[in-house]
């Protein structure tokens, strides 16, 4: 029986598997930038992102393998190979002689995040039903993110101690070994809640799912827009702000505390924004996500002191939190439980694509005009979205202005 009260236990599970996979990208969050410049004397800004490029292409590919494998594989098997692609990762970072073997070493965890947290997430929506969806999106969400702002935090107070090489990758094996034994020995496969609920679905099977959730659909197609501009955001914050502050002069232990409460803002802040998008127009909420993520860019371009760069996280975090859990949430509650899979697989495939995006352009423009003048960019993007969003998707649930409520067409 489907249901987030009957399936607690495994649902419980499920969200720690996921702080394992939360934990493996954190390691990263805060000191690579710092990393290349200083093991490697990589200098240039479309050089250092290029981790977060090969990160990105993986990640947003192996997403999309989800939807294929799904075909042949259970969710539990998908769950495993996600894992297994993530025990060789911290080993290649702690022992890297040269930049290459961290690229290859993001390109393995790229993989290992699209099919593990893809995994976590459709097994989640499989078990929890549509009653309590939004919750269940931001609970998983939550998990995810706290846990890259901890281990993100983690990550940099080891690198101040002990330096950038070797020492702060460890945690990873802790944190990979965990999730593959968790998931093997005590993780149940889910499927069956999908034939079960198949049966009394009201929702038509779309004729082309790619198209559908492209482009096509009203509150699909806008979904993925604003996921990839999501993602393109996260990128250029993920690696040029740490070189924004190493230039202003910033210590490690500063610039890990402004790096990790980001994601720990967003991560915490689902607990409730998800629900939200279970009773109210997700249409908005997820407007408002992107007009306040912009104006957060906007102030990290322009703020030189610790405190108005702190709030400029919490800001990013909670934006980014209104949407997260409600891009999940539409794309479940508009597709028949036979294409969820697929419809979130591609659905992940263009928001994770915002990392490849977000990397090359900004990399580039922060080395032709400077990181300031790239985040003016990148925060008008992420408004643009925003504004795009609330023209053109429909409110299928209370809305706070019920002048916006439509009925989405299929």
């Amino acid at each position: 029986m489907q249901g987030l009260k009957e399936n607690k236990y495994q649902f419980a599970l499920l969200v720690l598997v996921n702080a394992f996979v939360g934990a493996m990208i954190g390691l990263e969050r805060s000191i690579m930038p710092g990393f290349g410049n200083v093991e490697f004397g990589l200098s240039a800004n479309a050089a250092l992102m290029s981790f977060i490029i090969a990160f990105g292409i993986s990640k947003s590919l192996s997403n999309y393998a989800v939807s294929q494998l799904s075909k042949k594989f259970n969710r539990k098997t998908i769950l495993i190979i996600g894992w297994l692609f993530a025990l060789p990762v911290p080993f290649m970072l702690m022992y890297a002689p040269n930049w290459n073997w961290v690229i290859a070493a993001n390109i393995l965890l790229g993989i290992n995040q699209g099919l593990a947290w893809s995994s976590t997430v459709i097994m989640k929506i499989d078990l929890v039903g549509g009653k309590n969806r939004g919750l269940a999106m931001g609970i998983n969400e939550f998990a995810g993110y706290l846990s890259v702002g901890l281990a993100a935090w983690l990550a940099s107070s080891i690198a101040a101690d002990y330096g950038y090489a070797y020492f702060p990758f460890i945690p990873g094996i802790l944190f990979a070994f965990g999730g593959l034994l968790l998931t093997i020995f005590l993780v149940k496969d889910t499927t069956h809640f999908v034939q079960t609920e198949s049966l009394t679905s009201k929702f038509p099977l779309f004729e082309n799912v790619w198209k559908e959730t492209s482009w096509k659909h009203q509150n699909l197609g806008s979904v993925s827009l604003n996921g990839l501009v999501n993602n393109l955001n996260d990128g250029v914050v993920w690696g040029l702000l740490p070189m924004l502050l190493i230039q202003r002069g910033f210590s490690i232990t500063q610039i890990g505390i402004i790096a990790a409460i980001y994601p720990a803002v967003w991560g915490i802040s689902q607990l409730f924004t998800g629900k939200l998008g279970d009773t109210h127009c997700k249409k908005q909420i997820i407007t408002a996500g992107m007009l306040v993520q912009a104006i957060a860019i906007l102030v990290i371009a322009l703020a030189s002191t610790l405190p108005f760069l702190i709030l400029a996280s919490i800001l990013l975090g909670l934006g980014t939190a209104l949407v997260y859990p409600n891009f999940l949430s539409v794309i479940a509650e508009g597709t028949h439980p036979k294409q969820r899979a697929q419809s979130l697989s591609i659905f992940r495939l263009w928001r994770d694509s915002g990392y490849v995006i977000g990397a090359i352009l900004s990399g580039f423009l922060a080395d032709i005009f400077g990181i300031s003048q790239a985040l003016y960019i990148v925060s008008a993007i992420t408004a643009i979205a925003g504004m795009i969003a609330n023209h053109r998707m429909c409110c299928t649930t209370k809305t706070f202005w019920k002048s916006d409520y439509c009925v989405p067409t299929y």
